[in-house]
């Protein structure tokens, strides 16, 4: 990146903090660990007709988010490293011998763990702390831009002298 480039960081885009930290609360207390975009818009948002933002959300922010091995179903990655057997109706975890004794139907029942209170915030502050140094970042390369300019401006005003003369 050159001296004077902007930070190119997705945290940088208006209202993207709050997207993200909307979107890993929503996806990491939700029965279903992993839903399509458009199923997450209306979770998150109220509104389906929002996938295309809440996508773009999604692949923008790897460091949250996952799709799967087809592209079409986005989970929360901490949830992912869970085991799936987290009973939706119930809400609690089976043991290894209950999950192996249901039936395939039972099965679309399943789930991962939610993230509790605490792990929810941890992310959060994850994704602020990464906002943060997004901005600082950008003030950084502000910072620099004056004064290569500045000394540009002399180099350039002491050539002209010389070639003046």
């Amino acid at each position: 990146m050159k001296l004077t480039e902007k930070s190119k960081s997705p945290y940088l885009k208006f209202g993207r903090l709050g997207d993200v930290i909307a979107a890993i609360q929503v996806m990491g207390k939700y029965a279903f660990y992993k839903l399509d975009a458009g199923q997450w818009s209306k979770r998150i948002s109220g509104d389906e007709s929002e996938e295309g933002r809440w996508e773009k959300v999604f692949r923008e922010h790897p460091e949250f988010f996952r799709f799967d091995s087809e592209g079409k179903k986005v989970s929360l990655v901490w949830r992912r490293s869970y085991r799936k057997r987290f009973n939706v109706d119930e809400e609690r975890n089976l043991t290894f011998e209950e999950y192996s004794a249901l039936e395939p139907e039972a099965e679309r029942r399943i789930s991962r763990t939610p993230l509790t209170g605490e792990e929810i915030a941890i992310l959060v502050n994850t994704a602020i702390n990464l906002h943060t140094r997004a901005i600082e970042q950008n003030k950084e390369h502000r910072w620099m831009s004056s004064p290569l300019f500045s000394l540009l401006g002399v180099v350039l005003g002491s050539f002209l002298v010389w070639v003046t003369k």
